[in-house]
């Protein structure tokens, strides 16, 4: 059904009309604007139509309670914490649709001033020039943007017009649509929904731990965890689904080193309104979570889809302060296990992670038979018995590779001590273009065999340590 310009509320915007709505929201931009940029304007602007429509309706609640709205009005510019975001005038989404020139500019000054008006949202929501210009240019000419902030408009995205997780349903959309416009480049910061969805069931989160993604790109892994709880322990009200009160929330903790895609993991948080510490910087050289006296912070979980097979120097081990390389310095043309140890050197005592790997993680080196750095390093995980479980993933999911990639469990309270379940999913997935997906049955299918700890034909086994010590 077509919507009318009117901004109403529409309690029907499910996932397929939020996808809709959002491919007609970038074609007004198409042109002037390559695909891989789509999201540099939308994003700010859904969560900014966002922001304030959630603005308005808490005024409005703050009228019933006062009596008055104008008085409420009154009340939240005397104190901003009256509600959760305190959006100055020229923000309001009602005052931005009546522009009709110097849009790009305007709009600029607008998030600036909701980020000075909210330093929680600093760094955050004012990243992107709506008044870029390139070679002279402008990028994106006001009536494109005032095309574009109309199509925004259409719907209202209130505390009771969508759930949290339909806007970052939408915001995944604009991630994957950017995947598939940039190829490879991508895969470095979207890791593919599904494949979150099944590590989230992998790791089972419980009320009140904490969670860690070390290279946590836009924090699609850490989300769906989030996601995980509420789906397992969450309870419907008002028509989204909330955890009771008697549920603690889980703690998240994440890293990105690129600017860019740290505030869209922020940005990203918020959408789903949720509380998350995202740090930048390179967590490699300074990691962002530590404790008092220097020591690496721990987590329950960790979860992290690092790039694959980075190059880091002999020297970034050799000089670490962290203790993390205790069991070998990788080879400096794989990062894989260095990665591993600064995760599992961040688990708490008792404490799970689940890490998407290249194949050859798990496999380089064997039969060799003098020294290799990479096997040596895996083979003291083994005799250490921290591998619970290797999961071998279906071709051509991710966007910066068609290789499989697998998924590793590290696991330092192990339900099955001396065994390794290992996971061939490499069938359980439907065709698809550009990419392969995962339906739900397949992620089901796949989880299932780990929690129930299961060898099922054709999909599991169950090794004992001196087998795969044996096969490298």
């Amino acid at each position: 059904m077509a919507v009318k310009n009117n901004n109403k509320k529409n309690k029907t915007l499910d996932v397929s009309a939020i996808e809709n709505w959002l491919w007609e929201a970038a074609c007004v931009i198409r042109g002037p604007v390559d695909a891989p940029k789509f999201k540099d304007y939308i994003l700010p602007l859904i969560f900014l139509k966002r922001l304030s429509d959630m603005f308005d309706d808490e005024v409005a609640r703050l009228g019933k309670e006062f009596g008055d709205e104008k008085k409420a009005l009154t009340l939240v510019r005397q104190d901003h914490k009256l509600v959760r975001f305190f959006l100055p005038q020229k923000a309001r989404w009602a005052e931005i649709a009546l522009k009709t020139t110097g849009l790009g500019e305007y709009l600029t000054d607008a998030v600036r001033a909701v980020a000075r008006e909210n330093p929680r949202l600093g760094g955050v929501i004012d990243v992107t020039d709506f008044n870029a210009t390139q070679a002279g240019q402008r990028i994106l000419d006001d009536d494109r943007l005032q095309a574009l902030v109309q199509k925004l408009g259409e719907y209202r995205l209130g505390l009771d017009d969508v759930e949290p997780d339909i806007l970052g349903r939408a915001y995944e959309y604009l991630l994957r649509k950017f995947a598939e416009g940039q190829g490879q480049s991508a895969g470095e910061f979207y890791t593919p929904r599904e494949v979150a969805v099944l590590m989230a069931r992998i790791l089972d989160p419980q009320p009140g731990q904490t969670i860690y993604d070390p290279c946590c790109g836009s924090g699609g892994l850490l989300i769906k965890a989030h996601l995980r709880l509420f789906e397992k322990r969450g309870e419907k009200a008002n028509g989204s689904r909330r955890l009771p009160s008697t549920v603690a929330p889980l703690r998240l903790f994440g890293q990105e080193i690129n600017p860019s895609t740290f505030a869209m993991a922020r940005m990203n948080a918020f959408i789903h309104d949720m509380e998350a510490e995202i740090a930048i910087g390179d967590t490699m050289a300074r990691p962002a979570f530590t404790g008092d006296d220097g020591t690496l912070r721990r987590f329950d979980l960790v979860t992290a889809n690092p790039m694959w097979n980075q190059k880091f120097s002999a020297s970034s081990y050799e000089n670490d302060t962290y203790g993390r390389f205790a069991r070998g310095v990788p080879p400096s043309s794989s990062a894989d296990w260095g990665w591993i140890q600064h995760m599992a050197a961040s688990l708490s005592d008792g404490g799970k992670m689940a890490v998407v790997l290249d194949t050859g993680a798990v496999s380089r080196g064997s039969g060799n038979q003098g020294s290799n750095k990479e096997r040596d390093v895996r083979k003291a995980f083994v005799e250490a018995d921290l591998i619970e479980a290797v999961f071998l993933l279906p071709e051509n999911l991710f966007y910066n590779t068609t290789a499989p990639g697998i998924i590793m469990v590290l696991n330092k309270a192990k339900r099955h001590k001396g065994q390794i379940l290992l996971v061939n999913a490499s069938k359980q997935c439907s065709k698809g273009r550009p990419k392969n997906f995962l339906e739900d049955g397949h992620i089901e299918a796949i989880g299932e065999a780990y929690l129930k700890w299961e060898a099922v034909e054709g999909l599991s086994a169950v090794i004992t340590k001196p087998e795969a010590t044996k096969n490298d």
